[in-house]
């Protein structure tokens, strides 16, 4: 048994010291590439995401720098996200300080680039048309709070929601108890799939709310 629940979670071993934190890269070799002639699925698979990704996006931005960096993002995090739910495998996504990373230069940028382009724009959005004079500082105190926490919402998101699934596995594969096994592999078995769903989908949110974000950027 774990002599920790969260010890599935722990970056290091008694080996090889934080070499965990290597399998972030070891989804680049499932990547396809042009060396053979013909597509291969994964080829087909990719390039379906791409397509799908770009047409969303398409409706919030029309900055292609942003939905180039953005669609990269999103396969980053989904590559990431599906070898974390392999058995045995280091989940990077399930840690803060890798969210972080990819939240906060992501929102730091936006921020610059607003903030030096259009510095006029970016104080005029932090008071909503309409608002009474009264209640102007108020709103300015809230938007400015909703802006700084905008980084920190994407990130703990991500990692709340691949804690919650991995330890629920964890949990079920600690039962040792031959009468219930048929039953604990069928729950391992939906809960997959429901893992595998919402690795997906955290993925697919963390991607379109940063889109949104860019978008508010003049």
């Amino acid at each position: 048994m774990l002599t920790n629940l969260f010890s599935s979670f722990d970056p290091s071993t008694n080996y090889l010291i934080q070499m965990n934190w290597i399998s972030m890269i070891t989804a680049l070799l499932i990547l396809p590439t042009k060396f053979w002639n013909n597509e291969s699925q994964s080829t087909m698979i990719f390039k379906k995401i791409f397509t799908y990704m770009n047409k969303e996006m398409s409706n919030i931005t029309m900055n292609k720098q942003m939905k180039i960096l953005l669609i990269s993002t999103f396969m980053f995090i989904l590559l990431n996200n599906l070898l974390g739910i392999t058995p045995y495998t280091f989940t990077s996504t399930s840690h803060l300080v890798n969210s972080m990373t990819l939240a906060l230069p992501l929102w730091m940028m936006l921020m610059m680039q607003g903030w030096m382009k259009s510095t006029n724009i970016m104080f005029a959005h932090l008071i909503p048309s309409g608002t009474p004079p009264i209640l102007m500082p108020f709103m300015i105190v809230i938007e400015t709070i909703s802006n700084l926490i905008r980084p920190i919402s994407l990130s703990v998101r991500l990692t709340a929601n691949m804690i919650a699934g991995h330890l629920l596995m964890t949990l079920l594969g600690e039962i040792n108890s031959i009468k219930t096994l048929p039953l604990i592999l069928i729950l391992q078995m939906i809960l997959m799939t429901f893992e595998t769903a919402i690795s997906i989908i955290q993925a697919y949110v963390f991607t379109i709310l940063s889109t949104l974000y860019s978008s508010e950027i003049p």
